[in-house]
């Protein structure tokens, strides 16, 4: 025996949703729970632990987020909450002194954020830096900003176009404001970080996820040169963060593993492919059915083809992979719904996935259903744009916007992310956000569409055991039972029964994978 818990309060997660005192591990998996006494009696440990009451869950799992995106972002300007572009001018003046480079980057910005809620545009850029290329991206990855440098590097003028992209122009001329594909026609031209710097980036992203409890995550979107690295680092034993990798739909990916079946370890699983439909709905760039409320005649942006949607979906199927596409706008979850339909027929075990399912039209809940569909949600996002969606949408949309409860009615369970680094990293506040339907200011007071709020029972699940069942992975991981793994945390704090508006500042007090510590906050 490895090693033997005791002395805490388990909550594993278990179908019964039972409770345990101790925990028996050997082999990096759980071999056995129960109380302290009926453990002490049966097992003999070479390291036993006293939680001394502290509280233990299973490692909780981010079934969709940006891992390696999150770790290379750390080294760029961090403009996440500015409250003006003016805050971002001084910001990234500070970084480019600090960290000089060839060109500027930045993540994070937010123009609902701002007093006038309008795209900036790059005059401001350019005074400051008429001769250094910038490129800042908006929280949600799909709108960006850039100096005229930058474009002039990249070829881009006003002539230039991309499908399921849009460059803003005022008078006919750019305003440095791309929106979804558009970002890749400057994007492409940034440098590739050399190889040091993409290990850094993951280094540095696993140290911040074990300090919020994460063991293992979904990684939405990747080439084959970062699984590589992540595998051979796992293989090593630097990246101990267990991966579910969601490839890109390149040619190269498409030969090197969806063509090859399953590829499968202890710490990487690889059997699904992202896509995208559509864009976002701060951008603007959700595709909708109508027109936005705040912008007539707008109907947001498919990223693909419908045809080239469905083609990718029909090779996934042949192959046995999982597809998970990105759909914010109720337009493009209706047709992601309908193209999963045309090849699923019917209820199934394939968990082919609906990613984000934000707006959702009245008409189109049963679908999830009918073709056995996982509505992939990250109940934070309701809580960020509540402020403003409603501007966006209009009342009638809200009311199958950000519905997790009635999601869950529909499939019977629901796996729960953050996305990040569109939203904070810590899955605590994914957690808060299903269940108070709170931002952390405890606004608004009694709650945003309280009708949609789960359970902190469900929520927990949604961030364990239904994770892990999104990635197929629930007989492994995501609950406290014998031949799973013994990734677990433990808290100072019951998350299952301390005060609701004080769950956001939960701390992790140790995280462990394999029965290993990977953190301490002491």
């Amino acid at each position: 025996m490895d090693l033997i818990i005791y002395n805490a309060t388990i909550y594993t997660v278990d179908p019964s949703f039972t409770k345990a005192e101790s925990a028996a591990v050997k082999d990096g998996r759980f071999i056995a729970t129960g109380s302290n006494k009926e453990i002490a009696r049966k097992y003999i440990a070479g390291t036993t632990l006293d939680m001394e009451g502290r509280f233990v869950y299973p490692g909780l799992i981010d079934p969709h987020c940006h891992f390696y995106g999150y770790g290379y972002s750390l080294i760029n300007a961090d403009l996440v909450g500015l409250r003006s572009f003016g805050e971002i001018i001084e910001t990234i003046k500070l970084h480019n002194n600090e960290f000089p480079s060839e060109w500027i980057l930045g993540h994070g910005w937010d123009q609902n954020l701002w007093p006038s809620q309008e795209f900036p545009d790059k005059n401001q850029l350019d005074r400051v830096f008429p001769d250094k290329p910038v490129l800042l991206t908006r929280i949600d990855g799909h709108a960006a900003i850039a100096n005229s440098e930058a474009l002039r590097r990249a070829g881009v003028n006003r002539e230039t176009t991309t499908p399921g992209g849009e460059l803003i122009k005022e008078d006919g001329e750019l305003t440095g404001m791309l929106i979804d594909n558009a970002i890749e026609l400057v994007r492409k031209h940034v440098p590739a970080p050399e190889y040091e710097e993409k290990v850094a980036a993951l280094m540095n992203a696993q140290n911040n996820c074990f300090a919020v409890g994460l063991t293992s995550l979904g990684d939405a979107g990747l080439d084959r040169d970062i699984i590589m690295l992540m595998d051979s680092l796992q293989k090593s034993g630097d990246l101990k963060m267990r991966i579910y990798a969601m490839i890109n739909p390149t040619p190269e990916n498409f030969e090197s593993f969806m063509k090859k079946g399953v590829y499968k370890t202890e710490h990487m699983n690889i059997r699904s492919v992202k896509l995208f439909a559509d864009g976002a709905l701060g951008s603007r760039g959700a595709r909708m059915i109508e027109e936005y409320s705040d912008d007539p005649g707008n109907y947001g942006l498919l990223l693909e083809t419908p045809e080239y949607l469905r083609d990718i979906s029909q090779k996934a199927w042949e192959n046995g992979y999982q597809v998970n596409t990105h759909c914010i706008g109720d337009s493009a979850v209706r047709l992601m719904l309908n193209i999963y339909g045309e090849i699923l027929h019917e209820e199934n075990d394939r968990r082919w996935r609906i990613e984000h399912a934000q707006v959702i039209h009245p008409e189109d809940f049963d679908l999830f259903r009918k073709y056995s569909v996982i509505p992939s949600v990250q109940t934070t996002h309701a809580t960020s744009d509540m402020k403003w969606a409603t501007h966006r949408i209009g009342p009638d949309r809200m009311k199958g916007a950000y519905a997790y409860r009635r999601l869950l009615e529909k499939t019977g369970w629901l796996p729960n992310s953050s996305d990040f680094p569109v939203e904070n990293i810590n899955p605590v506040f994914g957690f808060y956000a299903g269940v108070a339907r709170k931002n952390h200011d405890g606004f608004p007071e009694g709650g945003f569409r309280m009708e949609n709020s789960i359970t902190r029972e469900q929520a927990l699940r949604a961030m364990t055991i239904w994770a892990a069942k999104a990635n197929f992975e629930e007989k492994e991981k995501g609950s406290i039972e014998p031949g799973k793994f013994a990734d677990f945390i433990v808290t100072n704090e019951d998350l299952m029964q301390m005060e609701l508006d004080r769950v956001p500042h939960l701390k992790i007090h140790k995280t462990f994978i394999g029965g290993k510590e990977v953190y301490s906050r002491e």
